[in-house]
């Protein structure tokens, strides 16, 4: 036995069951009674749960560690695109120390795994890349963190843009990204094209930042799936905010419900207070919907703090998830739907996954979800990286 090597005793797992469960070499072997002579950890009655799963964020753009920039409202998005450039440009602080100060907000607050989106365009060219997988490097121990070449300021829209993704991905991001096809790039169909022909000459997922609206919106969604059905790309295809499926009539949304759930198109929703994409209907149609913390105190927004129970707290308000069975749902948002959307290999409690867990104060999932507990107690790979027990 190495000193990695433990029974976690006295904890209650997310079906209710008070329990012990050994972890060794980094992954857990399996739940029972501890055998005499084993080291032994006391949880203290707290609740097991796998790591948290960040599903949407930009370590790029958050702005910790520097003075408070003053926010205004009511501006396009094209506008808050130039707005944030000029601000970003404009700091001495580099991306490298404020992204780091998110992500160990995130490992305290138990996040075990991040997919963050990185602006690549003519401005930054990789350097915000650079700064990402700098920080990916230094917190390996603590966090996974996935990354997608985010072209923030659009890719026909911005010439040149395509040859950085191309080269984004060559040098270690791990999915392409898009951003409102009509909108930005006035032409949702090529923009579209040079996404997923980057997907496919990489071999890469995708994850589309899709913020517009109505008939359009949906519109944009079916050439998603068609072009996810075409390469083959079910499961590895993600739109995230789809406002559209919020604002549709109950028949659109259950027709384009049903057309990404045969696609395998996946939904990430921050929880909006508008236009959230209604979960119920996506849920019975068979859509993958996970949750992401998305804008945490940037240019786009004052709010946020990095606690991803948080997040699935304030989805589980805006749906109306009240019932035990809803809110086991809500933490699936950030826990199960998300490891899944990002392909995690040995993820979850069962024996033979991996020991990265976190252990809160609370009696059960419900109130979890309900009123989330402050205290964490966090492993990865079996070894203990925030918090006391």
């Amino acid at each position: 036995m190495t000193s990695n090597d433990f029974w976690l005793t006295n904890l209650v797992t997310p079906s209710g069951e008070r329990t012990a469960m050994n972890v060794a070499a980094g992954r857990i072997v399996g739940y029972g009674t501890p055998p005499a002579g084993t080291t032994v950890i006391d949880a203290n009655g707290r609740l097991l749960l796998p790591s948290l799963i960040e599903g949407h964020v930009h370590l790029d753009k958050v702005l910790w560690g520097t003075p408070w920039p003053g926010y205004r409202s009511g501006t396009t998005v094209k506008e808050r695109i130039a707005r944030e450039k000029a601000y970003r440009t404009s700091l001495s602080t580099p991306v490298e120390t404020r992204g780091a100060l998110l992500v160990e907000a995130e490992i305290a607050f138990g996040t075990g795994h991040m997919r963050t989106h990185v602006d690549i365009d003519t401005d930054w060219g990789l350097s915000n890349l650079e700064a990402v997988l700098k920080i990916r490097e230094r917190y390996a121990a603590q966090i996974d963190i996935q990354i997608v070449a985010f072209p923030q300021s659009g890719i026909l829209a911005s010439p040149g843009t395509a040859d950085l993704l191309d080269a984004a991905l060559r040098e270690g991001a791990d999915l392409i990204g898009g951003l409102d096809p009509a909108y930005i790039d006035g032409d949702p169909k090529g923009s579209l094209d040079i996404v997923f022909a980057l997907a496919e000459k990489h071999g890469k997922g995708v994850d589309i930042h899709l913020h517009e609206g109505g008939p359009l919106g949906l519109f944009e969604l079916d050439l998603i799936a068609e072009r996810t059905s075409a390469l083959g790309l079910g499961g590895k295809v993600t739109v995230s905010h789809a406002y559209c499926l919020g604002d549709a009539a109950p028949d659109a949304l259950a027709a384009t419900a049903e057309t990404l759930a045969r696609s395998g198109v996946s939904i990430m929703t921050s929880a909006p207070e508008q236009s959230m994409p209604p979960l119920r209907p996506l849920w019975a149609a068979g859509v993958t919907v996970f949750c992401g913390n998305d804008n945490i105190r940037d240019t786009w927004s004052p709010f946020g703090t990095g606690d991803l129970l948080e997040r699935a707290n304030i989805a589980a308000r805006q749906q109306n998830l009240v019932s035990d069975a809803e809110l086991h749902a809500a933490l699936n948002l950030i826990t199960g739907a998300t490891a899944q959307v990002m392909g995690l290999e040995g993820y979850g409690l069962a024996p033979g996954d991996r020991a990265d867990f976190v252990l809160v104060d609370a009696p059960a999932v419900p109130e979890t979800i309900a009123s989330p507990p402050r205290n964490r107690v966090v492993y990865k790979a079996g070894k203990l990286v925030a918090g006391t027990l």
